[in-house]
């Protein structure tokens, strides 16, 4: 029997993917599993049981990674779950920006007791005047998931697209429209789009990268939406750049008090996601994540740990350990599994910086011995016996 435990609400349609060997407990101390949204756990004591975090969602921000890490547990999230809803939401505020669509809808409220207000709005119309996104230059920064969507869909809509990730993955690659002009230089995106949409993780590399710099590079009236991360952008520099007049407009997805109700700024509060459908497909993905952990000792989409597929242990036994990145380890924990006369049926290990992870399939069970020598080895966080 498994246990675990929820930070936030989390869609009925995930849980009800948990096997009856999954029971929810009220006290996280409990849990060996946690689902997570928004709460923080950066000021949470890690209980000893804990082996998963899943976040319903892609930023991990509010997750302690290498704490997990260095307890060994694994922290993953759901990268591509809400990548429609993100991508829908990214084209509104193409289409709120480009055409005063919000002006419009106010000047109708401000005006609904008038009875000729049909006659007035003909007049008042030409001062919501907007653009077509329809020929226009979009730069996509950033081709994950939700970026892929972003530019093929772009690309329907009779948009000249431009897309940037110099660490673009195989599966991207593959999914990326043949239309859209994959570009080697960040720098070309910012002098020759006339809007353009982040869609990076927040590093440290990546922090403000859209800078004052970056803005001076820009065409006159350029639209850029942000929903990634507030801190991708120098908001301030953003600001500054409305006033001068070289940017039209500022799309966020992130109400914060530098740029809530400045002049230019379209501001949402975190809406990204926020559909019943994005939810439950997070939900069902964070869910099958934490099972196939559990069950099996496969990991799926970590952010701490390499990822890991083994499928289903068809010998005797298998032995998971969790250890820091550093020679040596692997001889001795194989060491001590022939000096126990238990043979390696199959074996995988993989690094991720500072931390690796081994997945033994084994013909004869561990004993108790057996882990308590693997335990105790120097650079061995965690060992688990999966089966």
């Amino acid at each position: 029997m498994f246990s675990y435990h929820c930070l936030n609400p989390i869609a009925e349609v995930g849980l009800d993917q948990f096997s009856t060997d999954y029971k929810k407990v009220d006290d996280v101390k409990d849990a060996e599993a946690i689902l997570v949204r928004s709460a923080s756990m950066h000021d949470m004591e890690l209980s000893e049981n804990l082996m998963a975090v899943a976040r319903a969602g892609a930023g991990v921000n509010n997750i302690p990674l290498d704490k997990c890490a260095e307890n060994g547990i694994v922290v993953f999230n759901t990268p591509g779950a809400n990548a429609n809803a993100v991508k829908e939401l990214v084209f509104a505020g193409m289409l709120l920006a480009s055409r005063d669509i919000i002006g419009g809808i106010d000047w109708v409220k401000e005006n609904k007791n008038e009875t000729d207000i049909s006659k007035m709005a003909e007049k008042a119309k030409k001062a919501f005047a907007g653009t077509e996104i329809a020929g226009k230059k979009l730069g996509v920064i950033g081709l994950g998931a939700i970026g892929v969507n972003v530019a093929n869909a772009a690309t329907h809509l009779g948009m000249d697209v431009y897309g940037y990730d110099p660490y673009i993955s195989v599966q991207a690659a593959w999914n990326l429209s043949r239309s859209v002009k994959h570009i080697n230089s960040v720098e070309d995106i910012y002098k020759e789009c006339d809007f353009i949409t982040i869609h990076v993780p927040l590093l440290d590399d990546t922090r403000k990268m859209i800078s004052k710099e970056a803005i001076q590079l820009m065409k006159k009236d350029v639209i850029i939406l942000n929903f990634a991360r507030d801190a991708l952008v120098d908001e301030e520099a953003v600001l500054d750049g409305i006033a001068a007049g070289k940017i039209r407009k500022y799309v966020s997805d992130f109400a914060n008090p530098t740029t809530a109700g400045e002049e230019g700024v379209i501001l949402l509060p975190h809406l990204g996601a926020s559909t019943a459908e994005a939810e439950d497909n997070c939900a069902k993905m964070a869910v099958q994540e934490i099972a196939d952990f559990m069950e099996n000792g496969n990991i799926t989409h970590s952010v701490n740990y390499p990822d890991c597929h083994m499928g289903v242990c068809h010998t005797a036994g298998r032995v998971t350990i969790m250890h820091h990145n550093n020679k040596g380890v692997i001889a001795q924990y194989t060491t001590i599994l022939g000096d126990a006369n238990i043979n390696i049926a199959d074996m995988f290990n993989k690094t991720r910086g500072n931390y690796a992870y081994a997945v033994l399939d084994i013909d004869a069970p561990v004993t108790d011995e057996v882990v308590e020598k693997l335990n105790a080895i120097e650079d061995v966080i965690k060992v688990r016996v999966v089966k």
